[in-house]
């Protein structure tokens, strides 16, 4: 995963943790690309203080992931549905006479999809 999308992430599961400064200058940042002087212009601070919020709220984000490791469980997670997904492919492309199985496996189906949102 690339570093942008993994700050992105990270803003996502743990964004309500951060300082209202914070949060508001890695939104204005990452989400809507404003540059440091747009953000230093906006909230009336030099650059520097915007380059400082902001490491200091990626760096408090990659803090909370090291404690508290959400993204890791959902990349496990999403690996996991993954091979199960394509499990059950296999499995249904086999002709199968028991009804049972077939519905197990459509149970199965609708679980890793509820999972995986």
């Amino acid at each position: 995963m690339d570093r942008i999308a993994k700050e992105s992430l990270l803003y996502d599961l743990y964004g309500e943790l951060l300082t209202s400064r914070q949060k508001e200058v890695i939104r204005l940042y990452h989400e809507e690309n404003w540059s440091l002087s747009e953000i230093a212009q906006e909230f009336g601070i030099s650059r520097q203080g915007v380059h400082d919020a902001l490491k200091s709220g990626e760096s408090a984000l990659a803090q909370y992931e090291e404690k508290l490791g959400l993204l890791e469980k959902m990349e496990k997670q999403h690996a996991g549905i993954l091979v199960l997904q394509h499990a059950v492919n296999v499995l249904k492309d086999i002709e199968i006479q028991d009804v049972r199985i077939s519905e197990a496996l459509s149970q199965m189906e609708r679980a890793m999809k509820e999972l995986d949102q």
